[in-house]
């Protein structure tokens, strides 16, 4: 297993993309958008470069993974020789399924296909291709150099030795995997999403502040980062996302997203991606401040 494709250049893709290069492996980020790879390719020189500064990497080391990157438009081409595929596009069924079905055509018969899927079901991914034994879920942490985990998701038909072979090969990136089985949410999102809505019930309802629940989660739960400031990092339209895929796959009330949220979203307040959603954040303020729709 030498020769990695990853589909989407996106922040979970380049950041997917640089941890396999800088461990050796011969990796295509694959993207429709041209424009798109150049920023992902800037993205990942300038962590490399961050890594350099602190000592984590040497400027050979450096210059090894930039070497070891290529970049393509095309699918077909981008994973012709691939041994294993991670998809890390949009959190979005149809388009996965789509992409999935376009994998299954051009990649090699023994090549793995992963999806970095947050919450979406690999069996269902699975289906969309006539190999869904060697369908597996590789669900990354975001910053993704940083975390340390890997939530592995097995689909109904993924193969053991599928399995014990990506296990592996997340220990050679120096990760940490953990296997789970394939329903809703998996084990990650299950637990997280309905925390930070919990939170957004809290801020809607009037119990406290921005500030005021996120320093209570920081300094009473030891959480490195409160829970709104969170949902920003991670994207509110995200955060919605995973959270009807729970509201739908269990049935159950409880994982029905807060209309603060959804009403957030539909307005185009997406968190950090768009420049605001619980904070705000510009180049010009080091720190996010609380938006001033919540002070």
């Amino acid at each position: 297993m030498q020769n990695i494709s990853v589909i989407g250049a996106g922040t979970m893709g380049n950041g997917i993309a640089h941890v396999f290069a800088q461990n050796g492996f011969t990796v295509k980020l694959v993207d429709v958008s041209q424009e798109q790879l150049e920023k992902a390719l800037a993205t990942i020189r300038k962590n490399l470069e961050r890594q350099l500064s602190k000592g984590i990497l040497t400027e050979d080391a450096k210059q090894k993974a930039l070497a070891n990157l290529t970049l393509s438009t095309s699918v077909a081409e981008g994973v012709k020789d691939a041994d294993l595929i991670i998809e890390a596009a949009t959190e979005n069924v149809d388009l996965k399924l789509n992409i999935f079905k376009q994998l299954d055509e051009h990649a090699p018969t023994h090549c793995i296909l992963a999806s970095n899927t947050s919450s979406i079901s690999i069996t269902k991914i699975a289906a969309a291709t006539k190999r869904p034994e060697q369908v597996i879920g590789m669900h990354f942490m975001n910053p993704v150099p940083v975390m340390k985990l890997v939530e592995i998701i097995n689909g109904y038909a993924t193969k053991q030795g599928v399995t014990d072979t990506i296990v592996e090969l997340s220990k050679t990136l120096g990760k940490v995997p953990s296997v789970v089985s394939d329903y809703p949410g998996f084990v990650a999102n299950r637990i997280l999403m309905p925390m930070i809505n919990e939170a957004i019930y809290t801020l809607y309802e009037g119990v406290a502040g921005v500030t005021e629940i996120d320093t209570i989660m920081k300094l009473g739960m030891a959480h490195p980062m409160g829970p709104l400031q969170l949902a920003d990092f991670i994207g509110l339209d995200v955060c919605l996302s995973i959270l009807n895929v729970l509201y739908q796959g269990f049935g159950n009330q409880k994982y029905a997203p807060c209309p603060l949220l959804v009403n957030m979203v539909t307005a185009g307040f997406k968190g950090i991606k768009s420049g605001e959603g619980f904070y705000s954040y510009s180049a010009e303020s080091k720190e996010p401040v609380v938006s001033k729709r919540f002070i």
